[in-house]
């Protein structure tokens, strides 16, 4: 007869074990990563550390940096500096989840710096946690091809830099979760965090929102209706928490409409076909380019961004055609299925629908979501995906460590 113990001990065995795939999936992006930056230069012609939290940080970074460490600002740029145009300048074009996770993190000890990129880090490994749960946290050839394609995802180079969008991507995943589960709180603190992080959370308002016609199925319809409104209202005040900090700051309600307007010519809806255009031909090479001699990788990377739109688009198609064929053969597909779908084309618009021509592609990083639709998908069509995956990520976060993106 087998004691309650021993019963119960391969079980808790399993359960540790359940962990492994992800925490390997993270550790093999850092290495990859690694891999990358020892094989670039930087845009003075110095090597680059990867290990050194410099060589994470871009020019949205001094933003989120400036925010932990002493909140927002806006003023007219010649105020300061006489020889600039005369634009708005100051940091309430950002969010404010992700710094002020790094000031409460920095209370720690840590520097600002550090804290962000240890936010960063966490949350990736989050998503390989949530994302593993999602798939059924049961390693098969299906499963395990989706993990490495997350492990070199399009764009994910900025998973591990001083930007929000780890954590945005974990909050979204959590708001799927909660979707699943039939937990409208936890949908809807996921989808708070997502929107407090970046406006690409906005989507998840929208897919909450729909949520009516595809989940809380063991309810009537008007208690259906009721979760996904409120669900969704809680998730968009992620924005009002934005806005009400930057009117603390600025005694502006609209300071992040004005500049985005004044200093970025964002604002009201673009023709999302002429935005792609317009994010293909943009000359990184021409603005960016570091002088001197290039490492081959360097080189080939600096137009990078163009295949990475190929890319992008074949993505989402892929994930589009998946969820059509399940509807088509089993005539439905799962709570969390739709819920990725939602996310995952309204991320790969939202961009071009603003007008992102310069950072478009750490915005479809967040398209890691649809991953939980990848996993259908036939191990012919994974291995591929998998192969131009890891290509594009290294010649991206190569034009990424060369100082090439923003």
């Amino acid at each position: 007869m087998i004691s309650t113990s021993e019963a119960a001990g391969p079980s808790r065995r399993d359960r540790r074990h359940d962990l492994l795939p992800p925490l390997a999936a993270w550790l093999i992006s850092n290495l990859i990563t690694w891999l990358v930056a020892a094989a670039s230069v930087a845009g003075d012609g110095s090597t680059v550390d990867y290990w050194s939290p410099e060589s994470r940080r871009r020019w949205d970074s001094e933003h989120y940096l400036s925010i932990a460490k002493t909140g927002y600002e806006m003023f007219r740029c010649r105020e300061r500096h006489p020889d600039f145009p005369d634009v708005v300048c100051g940091n309430v074009a950002w969010f404010p989840g992700y710094p002020m996770g790094i000031r409460a993190l920095s209370a720690t000890g840590l520097s600002y710096e550090t804290a962000a990129v240890v936010i960063a880090e966490a949350s990736l490994l989050g998503m390989f946690a949530v994302l593993w749960w999602l798939l059924g946290a049961r390693l098969t050839w299906a499963t395990g091809l989706t993990l490495a394609i997350g492990a070199v995802f399009p764009g994910g180079v900025y998973f591990h830099a001083m930007f929000p969008i780890a954590t945005g991507t974990l909050a979204l995943l959590v708001c799927v979760v909660g979707v699943k589960r039939g937990s409208w709180g936890l949908a809807a603190a996921g989808g708070f965090a997502a929107t407090a992080c970046h406006l690409v959370g906005a989507a998840a308002v929208a897919m909450l929102l729909l949520s009516a016609f595809f989940a809380w199925r063991a309810d009537s319809w008007p208690v259906r209706f009721a979760k996904a409104g409120c669900s969704s209202a809680l998730a968009a005040c992620g924005v009002l928490w934005a806005k009400w900090l930057m009117w603390q700051a600025t005694g502006r309600w609209n300071a992040y409409e004005i500049i985005q307007a004044s200093s970025y010519q964002q604002g009201g809806l673009r023709q999302p076909f002429a935005e792609m255009r317009k994010a293909y031909d943009f000359p990184f090479k021409d603005w960016y380019a570091p002088e001197g001699h290039l490492p081959w990788l360097v080189e080939h990377a600096l137009t990078a961004h163009r295949t990475q739109l190929w890319l992008n688009v074949a993505f989402i198609l892929l994930v589009v055609a998946t969820a059509a064929v399940r509807l088509l053969w089993h005539r439905r597909l799962e709570t969390e299925e739709w819920a990725a779908l939602i996310l995952t084309v309204a991320i790969f618009l939202l961009p071009f629908l603003a007008g992102a021509e310069m950072s478009w592609y750490r915005n479809h990083a967040q398209m890691f979501v649809g991953l939980v639709l990848v996993k259908h998908v036939s191990r012919w069509v994974q291995v591929p995906l998998l192969l131009l995956c890891s290509a594009q990520y290294a010649l991206l976060a190569s034009m990424f460590f060369a100082g090439v993106l923003v």
